[in-house]
């Protein structure tokens, strides 16, 4: 695997405060919070990006924070797998997460896989969760599949690591808050290992 640097990487975090200012030698897009605001942004920078070098970045990695029942809150998973999880088009005949008359597998794989770190499959949707059933994933977040989605139609390597901040529970919203640093100095500690 081709070391991470910053004439070729991308690093893509939903808002500044996840990255604090741990990130600030490498090429960095905050997408913004929901699947529409990742989906534009990352397109749009996309597109400068290949305007501007010739070719797209060698591999977009988006960092940041995620709920989990199934992981415990300082752990930091790879997402390989990402799910819609706020899709329901079941009155068309579709299958839960499914959206209709899209070629799209679901989910969708689409990552790189980082052996030091715990697989995980992410459900990505535009409501933060304070209760989730995870049947069908074991991480949540608001932006993963958008970002996983776009590469994979533009072709461009993907990376997805988050850190386990909260556990998608009644108190999610105060422990997110309170493990922003954290999760910024952990998933720096991580990028310099890959970097290497």
């Amino acid at each position: 695997m081709t070391a991470l640097s910053p004439l070729n990487t991308l690093i893509v975090f939903a808002i500044e405060d996840e990255a604090r200012e741990h990130f600030n030698d490498f090429p960095r897009l905050y997408c913004g919070v929901g699947k529409v605001n990742a989906a534009y942004r990352l397109t749009r920078r996309l597109s400068e990006w290949h305007n501007q070098h010739g070719t797209p970045p060698r591999l977009v990695l988006n960092l940041g924070t995620a709920g989990s029942t199934h992981f415990k809150a300082g752990r930091i998973v790879n997402c390989t797998h990402f799910v819609q999880r706020d899709v329901d088009a079941t009155a068309l005949g579709q299958p839960m997460h499914v959206i209709p008359f899209d070629e799209t597998p679901s989910p969708l794989k689409n990552g790189l896989r980082y052996e030091k770190h715990p697989e995980a499959i992410c459900g990505s949707g535009d409501s933060f969760v304070t209760n989730s059933d995870m049947s069908h994933w074991n991480v949540v977040d608001m932006e993963a599949y958008a970002l996983a989605k776009v590469c994979w139609l533009e072709n461009v390597p993907f990376g997805c690591l988050k850190y386990i901040s909260d556990a998608a529970d009644s108190g999610a919203a105060g422990s997110w808050h309170e493990q922003l640093e954290k999760a910024a100095k952990n998933l720096r500690s991580v990028l310099i290992d890959l970097s290497r």
